[in-house]
């Protein structure tokens, strides 16, 4: 395919070195949009695919139009996209809150899809799930899903108000284990260890637990029973963690995320 990507920052990026690197797409054939001019000069200067600053009619030669911009700055730019666009285009939104029925409206183009990813799709490791309007065909809609499977694992949601909720847990959700993680840190720096002794310890802790939930064959109940012997120390930290609602916290927190990501999508 020929994919444009409008706007060629974190995410965007992430998505086009997918493409390259599994032979989806040739850089000659990829055509990125970067309004600011260093950017620009830099993936110019890596030779990332065709390189310009602005929206032009050039953008009509493309099979898919990527939207990887803030949503902020969408309406800036909807009208000169729409003076340009293909009917036959296909357009894929990565942008968070805003709506196929919105996008469509905004561009007068039936063809849309949207997407929620999460960062982790910058080493090829990434959640996403996406959604498509009525108008898109089973075959586009395949294409689609093989460009996005490229940065990890994909989804599909017919029910596109599900998108938020996908915003909350998996697009926001890398943002929590960071969290996390930081928070034992700094438990550990408080108990005497060097930051980076503390860090390996805990990274190391969360690499292997993930590898646990993924292969052992226990449900995440009897892996926590499995750590935590009756009267020990693994007891008695989740005791604490129960007594501050740390779940209940963490819980209310997403559901938090989700009713933002509902209102910016209004």
């Amino acid at each position: 395919m020929k994919v444009a990507i409008i706007g060629a920052g974190n995410m965007g990026m992430a998505f086009a070195k997918s493409f390259i690197q599994y032979d989806l797409v040739k850089k000659e054939d990829l055509f990125l949009i970067e309004k600011n001019s260093d950017r620009a000069e830099a993936l110019r200067l890596e030779k990332a695919g065709v390189v310009i600053d602005t929206i032009s009619s050039k953008i009509g030669e493309y099979d898919l139009i990527i939207l990887s911009v803030k949503p902020q700055d969408f309406p800036s730019l909807q009208d000169e996209l729409r003076a340009v666009i293909q009917p036959k285009q296909l357009v894929l939104s990565i942008m968070a809150g805003i709506s196929i029925e919105k996008i469509i409206s905004s561009l007068n183009h039936p063809l849309v899809v949207r997407a929620m990813p999460n960062t982790p799709a910058l080493l090829g490791m990434g959640m996403t799930a996406f959604s498509a309007a009525g108008d898109i065909t089973l075959s586009q809609l395949k294409k689609v899903e093989n460009l996005i499977n490229s940065t990890g694992r994909a989804v599909f949601l017919e029910d596109e108000s599900l998108l938020d909720a996908v915003t909350a847990l998996s697009g926001s959700g890398p943002a929590y284990f960071f969290y996390l993680v930081k928070a034992m840190i700094e438990a550990g720096k408080k108990m005497g260890f060097e930051e980076s002794m503390s860090s390996l310890l805990v990274k190391q802790t969360m690499l292997g637990s993930f590898h646990l939930i993924n292969n052992a064959e226990k449900s995440l109940d009897e892996l926590i029973k499995a750590v935590a012997s009756k009267g020990g120390t693994t007891e008695a930290a989740l005791k604490r963690f129960e007594e501050g609602l740390l779940a209940q916290n963490l819980q209310e927190g997403i559901f938090a995320a989700q009713k933002r990501a509902t209102e910016l999508s209004k």
